[in-house]
């Protein structure tokens, strides 16, 4: 199984503090996304479970990169709407100092988790039903998959938005070429 990837944006949410703490979440239930895919509650519940039995964390990346850890996730939980986050950006760190820094000035507008599906399920309108995935990490990102997946930074234009999902759509298409090569 592949490691996949889920993105949702950060006016789902998700606010950082002056002192680098980010909440909000990173996944919400029985959305429909790009690839047909639909999170069901309950499935990130055995792998949060099971992290916190071993006494590990998810972890926080930069772009999904292993190499680039750039915070500590203190709460990650399901509730009634999806998988909640909460950590802090270690400015201590090069990379977590930048991190904020986007953040704070809207370079960086989303956040994508990063599974294996464990058990899926199709539905009648042939969504892929996500009932269980084991959850290995949670990204601040660029480019969110979902064009819509993004909040525009304050005073942004709508032609401004059109570009940028114009540009995300790109990243994306190149993406899944990669993939398929």
């Amino acid at each position: 199984m592949d490691l996949e990837h889920k993105f949702a944006r950060f006016s789902d949410g998700l606010s950082v503090t002056e002192d680098a703490v980010i909440e909000g979440y990173a996944s919400l239930f029985g959305q429909v996304d790009q690839g047909s895919d639909v999170v069901q509650k309950g499935a990130y519940r055995r792998s949060l479970a099971g992290l916190k039995a071993a006494g590990q964390r998810v972890k926080m990346l930069w772009q999904h990169d292993p190499a680039q850890p750039i915070g500590v996730w203190d709460d990650v939980r399901e509730d009634a709407r999806g998988l909640w986050v909460k950590g802090r950006m270690l400015e201590s760190t090069q990379k977590g100092r930048e991190a904020a820094e986007l953040i704070r000035a809207g370079a960086i507008d989303g956040l994508s988790i990063g599974y294996r599906t464990k058990r899926a399920v199709k539905n009648e309108k042939g969504h892929r039903v996500l009932t269980e995935l084991e959850l290995w990490e949670v990204s601040l990102v660029t480019f969110p998959m979902l064009p819509s997946a993004r909040v525009a930074a304050k005073g942004t234009t709508p032609d401004a938005e059109d570009t940028l999902r114009s540009i995300a759509e790109v990243f994306d298409h190149a993406r899944q070429e990669l993939a398929r090569t």
